[in-house]
Order: C-alpha cells, then sequence, then structure tokens
C-alpha cells in the first residue's frame, strides 16, 4: 500500500530509495520510480539488455549470451566505476529469470562479485508503471558496506533518471 506522500513523491518524478546493510562489504537498496509510459512499453525496454549501456553510464557492456528459454537468459555486464581515489572494473555473468511484462530477476553465475541479486518489478500505476528495482551485492574488493551504501545512494538516483529519460524518449 502506498501511502500519499509516496505517491505525490512518485508521481513528481522523484525516485524513492531505501539502503540497508548486505554482508560486511556489502549494500543494499530498493528503488522505485514512476514512469508515464503503460508497461507493456516499459517490459520492451527494460529487457533489452544491450540497451542497458544507455540506463547506466558506467556499464559499459551489456550483451544477451544465451537464450536458455524464453523465460531464461545469460546475460553479460561489464562496467567501469570511479570509486574515490581509484577506479573499479567489474563484469559479471547473470541468469536472468522474465516474468512477461512484470518482473526480471538477475542471479549471479560468475563475476566480480561474491554475490549478486538483483530484482526489477513493473506494475500498473495511474496512466502509467511504476518500477522497483531492488539489488543487493557484496563486491570481491573488500570496501565497506557503509562506502557501498552511500555510493548507491548518490549513483542509483542519476542512473534511475536516465533510465526514465530513455525509457519515455524510446516510447
Amino acid at each position: 500500500m502506498m501511502t500519499l506522500v509516496r505517491e505525490s513523491a512518485l508521481m513528481q518524478g522523484e525516485i524513492l530509495l531505501k539502503t540497508k546493510p548486505h554482508s560486511a562489504w556489502g549494500g543494499a537498496v530498493t528503488a522505485q520510480m514512476y514512469l508515464p509510459i503503460a508497461p507493456t512499453l516499459v517490459w520492451e525496454q527494460v529487457t533489452d539488455y544491450p540497451r542497458w549501456t544507455q540506463y547506466f553510464p558506467e556499464v559499459t557492456r551489456s550483451e544477451v549470451r544465451q537464450v536458455i528459454s524464453q523465460r531464461t537468459k545469460r546475460i553479460y555486464q561489464a562496467a567501469s566505476k570511479a570509486f574515490l581515489i581509484f577506479t573499479a572494473q567489474v563484469e559479471i555473468t547473470l541468469n536472468v529469470l522474465e516474468t512477461h511484462q512484470q518482473r526480471v530477476q538477475f542471479f549471479l553465475e560468475s563475476g566480480s562479485f561474491s554475490d549478486f541479486t538483483a530484482d526489477l518489478q513493473l506494475q500498473s500505476y495511474a496512466e502509467g508503471t511504476i518500477l522497483t528495482y531492488a539489488v543487493q551485492a557484496t563486491p570481491t574488493i573488500p570496501v565497506p558496506s557503509f562506502l557501498i551504501e552511500q555510493a548507491i545512494r548518490l549513483d542509483l538516483p542519476v542512473n534511475l533518471r536516465q533510465m526514465r529519460s530513455v525509457i519515455c524518449a524510446g516510447k
């Protein structure tokens, strides 16, 4: 159930975030945003995995490596993130499970994380869609969880605004 304050904030374009610790070196976040287009149109774009490089500027490669079934894929992503005084290069192979026009679940197969899961859900709302993106990850490089949470809190809203801009322009 959404409160009036949360509904108003989403409808005005705000990105709502909840962060929490996840392991000693990891972080977890749930973000929500409203897109003023139908879930079917949002679905077409969020499941176009090569397009994720347009949504998230730090993602330098995103490709489908294997279509296992109509609902299951294996994708590869690479990213580069400037973090404090160094730049981290990460690579990840994910198993992706799609529930048509509702949900995309990402599960770690291999990569630069000791654990990683993400869950993207679409919900019809008003004249558009509420996109909820929850992710939890622990990088293999030991970085204190509070720094990861802070980076997520700063970067994710910017990335999701970019995602919304690209998705809405492509409708």
